[in-house]
């Protein structure tokens, strides 16, 4: 049973900590309006990347939606597609919408646009420790902020979600690693004295 437990767990990133299993060492959500193309899209993606580049690394991965237009839907098919193209499964996420608790319980809480950058930062408690910023911040490269929302277009506008989404996830990685880095560094140099 455990076996399973963890198995689902590492497809779905939806774990509760009652398994048994050490705590992630971070917690990163992501979030747009109504978490069916872009947030889905960019939990896939950053899962799939960070699987292929530090399987070790210790990562709890969640999305949400700052509405409840789609709550236990699945990615939109569009984007499913889309992404399985590119080797990425959204096919067991569901959609949710944020919770207050979210705000305990992840420290990297990342939007996909200005508008619900802009709710979250209203639904936030002032004592929130974590990072909230704008997924795109991690690939500045990309001369935008905001992840275009791709349901009322075409096709082309997912293939567009999911290269930004490569691009910012690789940058999110690199940022934890250092922060990991640099966390490692300071317990090591304290301990030496």
């Amino acid at each position: 049973m455990k076996g399973l437990l963890d198995k689902l767990r590492t497809m779905t990133g939806r774990d509760s900590d009652d398994t048994g299993n050490e705590a992630p060492r971070h917690r990163v959500l992501f979030v747009c309006m109504g978490n069916i193309c872009r947030s889905p899209t960019a939990e896939g993606v950053f899962r799939h990347i960070m699987t292929a580049r530090s399987p070790a690394l210790s990562i709890h991965i969640d999305s949400a939606g700052t509405h409840a237009y789609h709550v236990g839907e699945p990615p939109d098919p569009r984007a499913q597609r889309a992404a399985a193209r590119r080797g990425i499964d959204l096919s067991p996420i569901r959609a949710r919408r944020v919770q207050p608790d979210d705000f305990t319980r992840f420290d990297w809480i990342l939007a996909m646009d200005e508008l619900n950058r802009a709710q979250l930062e209203a639904l936030a408690p002032p004592e929130f420790p974590g990072q909230l910023r704008m997924f795109l911040e991690f690939a500045p490269k990309l001369g935008r902020i905001d992840v275009p929302d791709p349901y009322y277009g075409g096709a082309n506008g997912f293939e567009y979600v999911l290269d930004l989404a490569e691009e910012a996830a690789s940058g999110l990685l690199e940022a934890i690693l250092r922060a990991d880095a640099a966390r490692t560094s300071k317990g090591s140099g304290s301990s030496s004295a």
